[in-house]
């Protein structure tokens, strides 16, 4: 799921790089001056959860329901480039997983798109706010008993996987290390805005990493 998130990632930064790197010859023009791109990693928790799943088996054996909620864990990163003081563009894309349920079910979400944001200045803090556009697939192993550390197949197993498209309106900061350096810290609500599903995780993510800039003064 990583792989394929890196791969989105740098087929967008190979469509960009030539983009701003034409902007960056151009002469400066003022406000709307291309200035320079940012890029880094981040790690992320929070709550989120879904619906609870129900499962029946083939026969119509009805199994107790499981509610997909819980602390999310997972990494991504993504790359901005900085138009003027405030606009930036890019891209991102991240997996987030999510362990649910007493039996080990398990779910995984990766996704990413295209990022706009507006980034304001406040001495060695730099708040920001946008929003990301894009999609992503979802995995989701329910289990209904604990499975055995063997090689004989487990009965009772649900396993779903759909794609989805995705939303993600943002908000964070920015905090100044040096002026290669700057601390984030991010806040996301990752919306599935096509056809819903039953076990599709809402709620809010919190992002913590490092962001290394290349932007002129």
């Amino acid at each position: 799921m990583m792989r394929r998130l890196l791969k989105h990632i740098g087929i967008w930064c190979a469509v960009l790089l030539p983009v701003c790197g034409a902007a960056a010859g151009a002469p400066d023009d003022g406000g709307w001056s291309y200035r320079g791109f940012s890029g880094g990693m981040a790690l992320h928790t929070g709550w989120v959860g879904g619906a609870s799943v129900r499962l029946s088996t083939p026969d119509g054996r009805t199994l107790p329901p499981q509610a997909v909620r819980g602390l999310p864990y997972g990494i991504g990163g993504g790359i901005r480039f900085h138009f003027g003081e405030h606009l930036r563009v890019g891209t991102e894309g991240y997996g987030t997983y999510l362990d649910y349920g007493t039996e080990g079910s398990r779910l995984g979400v990766g996704w990413g798109g295209l990022l706009a944001d507006w980034q304001w200045h406040a001495g060695r803090f730099h708040p920001f706010a946008g929003i990301t556009v894009g999609g992503g697939g979802v995995r989701n192993i329910t289990l209904s008993v604990p499975p055995a550390d063997d090689f004989v197949t487990d009965e009772d197993v649900s396993f779903r996987k759909y794609g989805f498209a995705a939303v993600a309106p943002f908000i964070g900061t920015e905090f100044v290390v040096t002026d290669r350096v700057r601390l984030l810290f991010k806040a996301d609500w990752l919306m599935n805005v096509g056809r819903p599903q039953p076990d599709f995780p809402h709620g809010p993510r919190i992002y913590v990493g490092f962001i290394f800039y290349h932007c002129g003064d």
